[in-house]
């Protein structure tokens, strides 16, 4: 760009009052500086752009071309201003989340509700998928923050906070006796076992689990959702490896029954990602703030 931005501004004033004085006035400026700032655009672009006349002055043919142009590009600069002034007023912007289905009940909604409330002009756009998924779109800006299981290594994210999130085995009515004692692995094993399907990190953990008391284990169903896991289990189907906040309600009213294992299942951990070096987006900062406070 080979002309100061405030000169187009001058040129523009002056194009609209026909009158360098009238432009002056209205920039709060003299006329002379006016006048100088005009010549030095013409000398930077190396043309004529008004026609000085005794009353005034007027646009010359390439002044016309100029203003056209410049005229347009201070539109969109105010159309600009216009628009970081509502992202900062958050009536306008995105919020966009990755979660596990696990966690999206118990854990996000409750805060997506308040923010949602607190502000309603912001669009929250909502992803589930597994964990490697939500890093790997975080890493390349397509999500704000991600709900994940821990742990997580990796150079390029930051988790500002973590919860403890408890697993428990629940069975169905039909193995209502089971309940009666704590049961070790291998009494375990005798039940039919209900999984998600290999590749999820809920899937490793439990099995992870099984392996550290000397057991492969395997799963006689293996299903896609913690609701397909609940449903199965309720059904009679076998033992399922739940968040214990998930079925809580299940267990309270009786259609589920929570066994007691010899080696308690540990916490699982679940961490709020996000992409280190880049600044968050004011409605992600904001819906941070609200979760850490």
């Amino acid at each position: 760009m080979i002309a100061n931005t405030e000169w187009y501004r001058i040129f523009l004033h002056a194009a609209d009052s026909s009158n360098l004085t009238k432009a002056a006035q209205s920039l709060h400026m003299t006329q002379p500086s006016v006048s100088y700032a005009i010549k030095q655009l013409e000398k930077a672009l190396g043309v004529s752009l008004f026609d000085r006349l005794s009353k005034g002055v007027r646009l010359t043919q390439e002044g016309q071309a100029l203003y056209q142009h410049v005229r347009q590009a201070f539109e969109e600069l105010e159309s600009a201003e216009r628009r970081m002034k509502k992202l900062k007023q958050f009536r306008e912007g995105h919020l966009r989340i990755g979660a596990n289905g696990a966690i999206v009940k118990d854990f996000l909604l409750p805060l997506l509700d308040q923010f949602h409330f607190r502000y309603s002009d912001i669009h929250i756009k909502l992803s589930q998928g597994q964990t490697s998924l939500i890093l790997e779109r975080l890493k390349h800006g397509s999500l704000d923050l991600g709900y994940v299981y821990l742990p997580v290594s990796d150079e390029k994210i930051e988790i500002v906070t973590s919860y403890a999130l408890p697993y428990c085995v629940v069975v169905g009515r039909d193995f209502a006796d089971w309940s009666l004692e704590p049961l070790t692995t291998e009494r375990l094993m005798e039940l039919p076992l209900l999984m998600l399907s290999p590749g999820s990190t809920t899937r490793s953990f439990i099995e992870g689990w099984f392996r550290l008391q000397g057991v492969e284990a395997e799963a006689d169903f293996e299903l896609n959702s913690l609701e397909m896991l609940t449903e199965f289990a309720e059904r009679g189907y076998g033992a399922a490896f739940m968040p214990r906040d998930f079925v809580t309600s299940r267990i309270l009213s009786g259609s589920l029954m929570e066994l007691r294992t010899v080696v308690p299942l540990p916490d699982r951990h679940i961490g709020i990602a996000v992409r280190k070096h880049s600044s968050p987006s004011l409605a992600a900062e904001a819906f941070l703030e609200m979760l850490l406070n």
